[in-house]
């Protein structure tokens, strides 16, 4: 499975866009032969396990032209290399505490001459900027992710109700998400995709009044 399971799930993705995405393949393999940011056993799943997993956020959020989005633990570049693919008009922050998976995120990025990327080695803790949207990928527990991100949105006085934090998890998050209750949002991802991979997968949106923004 590859570039015709994104085109089936998103047809409107422009030509643009498409190349990009097939772009990615041969570019993670070059670079993840030399900086190991996805496991190597997975590579060949490259396309559904990380591409169509970071773009099942799509499904959830219409990113206008102009907004913010902070990618917190990027990794090698998951959830917002795609989404910046998809989403030329917003401005999108790639942020990990591992210096050599940022040198992956940035090469990559200059591969696909994306405009609409900057990734920092830099903690989270570190970033003064403010973003309309928080995005990670499993990166740490959803209380923790909060922690990191509530002083990172801005969302506007009062915020969008579609601002805030939009988190890709697995499994069971009862008590992870326990200290907010009603006030998540989840998302069950294989409402959106066919493949077993996402059966146990989902999206957690908690907005950005309820992550009490300073």
């Amino acid at each position: 499975m590859g570039i015709n399971t994104l085109i089936r799930y998103f047809p409107h993705l422009d030509n643009q866009a498409v190349q990009r995405l097939e772009m990615l393949e041969d570019l993670y393999r070059y670079w993840n032969s030399r900086i190991n940011v996805v496991s190597r056993k997975d590579m060949p799943n490259l396309y559904v396990n990380h591409v169509l997993h970071s773009l099942s956020l799509a499904k959830v959020i219409d990113f206008a032209s102009g907004e913010t989005a902070l990618d917190i633990g990027t990794g090698g570049g998951f959830p917002g290399i795609p989404l910046a693919i998809m989403f030329p008009g917003v401005k999108f922050t790639l942020i990990d505490a591992t210096a050599k998976k940022i040198k992956v995120v940035d090469n990559i990025i200059s591969g696909l001459k994306l405009a609409n990327v900057n990734a920092l080695h830099i903690r989270a803790e570190n970033i003064t900027e403010r973003f309309n949207y928080v995005v990670s990928r499993a990166v740490c527990a959803f209380p923790k992710l909060v922690e990191l991100s509530k002083n990172r949105l801005s969302g506007g006085s009062p915020p969008a109700p579609a601002h805030g934090i939009y988190s890709l998890k697995g499994g069971d998050l009862d008590a992870e998400l326990s200290p907010w209750k009603d006030r998540v949002k989840v998302f069950e991802i294989a409402g959106f995709f066919d493949e077993d991979y996402f059966h146990t997968k989902k999206i957690v949106f908690l907005p950005s009044g309820d992550a009490r923004v300073i």
